[in-house]
């Protein structure tokens, strides 16, 4: 006689023994993430009919949002609308997100008439986002919904629901939020790009609110904010001697001196090819004056440019330092690759 116990033992041994078969073969994982993708495809494609007089009301009142947009969703919603409201709040529209959980507890606090609330459910009808709802009707904010049913509590409520329906989850089981998540990340996407462009929000916008990143770097930092200047900025007086300015060039470190007539006009520059180029001729470097072996024909910059700017003519002539002149010509800074590198600009 078996026992229940082996019979459990059997049955459990032959489905680890199915599923450990298809997990090692490639072709299975290969069409499982094909038919994913190509579901979400799918769901992603039946919004472009969803983009429509309701979605353009949505826009309109964000836009008149005098406050900030508050976006609210439980579960999988929620994350989602957490990064909604990241999106909405780096490219223009102020947002933040609210747990509707907490939002009953207290942070009820934080949503304000001026505010427009974005509520989020696939169903319509999440018990704790609906809670809210009279709350906010008394409140006076206007409210957005994105719901996957367009005859849900939260639907009916609402100022304007965006229908972000699916016909079908990637989940073979139809239970995990797949294609419903992705559908409403692209909605919100679609509102978010469509905010930014009616308000003419630019790139050097978006650097103001990412300015410990890269492109802020690139889109914020000032030539001025990196030269060297004063006592750092390696020049000579024009009757110098090719001494003189290799000794200043070693002193300041940055490959170049500049060289300057008595009013601190630019005149020239010399640099570490130049050097090379001279001393391949039959020169005393203690007689030479600078000024017949400096380049004239210097290429400049402003200290109000960007660094970038300063970066992309270093590159474009292939040279390792720039001089930095006002409008008069008058030298007031120097930089280098290596000052670019150090800011974080290249």
């Amino acid at each position: 006689m078996i026992s229940k116990e082996t019979n459990r033992d059997s049955k459990s041994s032959r489905s680890n023994t199915e599923t450990d078969g298809f997990s090692n073969k490639p072709d299975g994982f290969i069409a499982s993430a094909r038919r994913t993708i190509q579901i979400e495809r799918d769901a992603v494609a039946a919004l472009d009919d969803r983009v429509d007089a309701k979605f353009v009301k949505a826009c309109q009142l964000l836009m008149a949002c005098a406050g900030r947009v508050v976006v609210i969703g439980m579960g999988k919603s929620g994350h989602v609308g957490r990064k909604i409201a990241a999106t909405f709040a780096s490219t223009g529209t102020p947002a933040f997100f609210v747990h509707p959980g907490e939002a009953s507890h207290g942070d009820m606090g934080m949503i304000t008439p001026e505010d427009v609330v974005l509520a989020i459910s696939n169903s319509g009808n999440t018990s704790e986002v609906v809670t809210l709802l009279p709350l906010i009707k008394r409140m006076g904010a206007p409210l957005i919904t994105m719901t996957g049913n367009p005859d849900s509590i939260m639907a009916r409520q609402a100022a304007v629901n965006i229908d972000i329906t699916v016909t079908l989850e990637a989940c073979p089981l139809g239970l995990a939020p797949t294609s419903s998540t992705t559908a409403t990340l692209v909605m919100g996407d679609a509102l978010a790009v469509a905010l930014l462009e009616a308000r003419g929000f630019s790139a050097e916008d978006f650097a103001f609110s990412h300015p410990g990143g890269t492109l802020g770097r690139r889109l914020l930092l000032k030539v001025a904010d990196i030269m060297h200047a004063g006592e750092a900025l390696p020049k000579v007086p024009e009757h110098a001697v090719l001494s003189d300015a290799l000794m200043e060039m070693s002193r300041k470190g940055l490959g170049m001196t500049a060289v300057v007539d008595e009013d601190n006009r630019l005149l020239g520059v010399f640099t570490d090819g130049d050097l090379r180029r001279t001393l391949d001729r039959p020169l005393d470097i203690h007689s030479t004056r600078i000024g017949s072996v400096m380049t004239t024909r210097c290429k400049t910059i402003g200290p109000d440019h960007l660094a970038a700017e300063a970066l992309n003519i270093m590159e474009e002539i292939k040279i390792n330092g720039l001089l930095v002149t006002d409008d008069d010509r008058r030298l007031v800074g120097a930089l280098n690759m290596h000052d670019l590198l150090r800011a974080g600009v290249l």
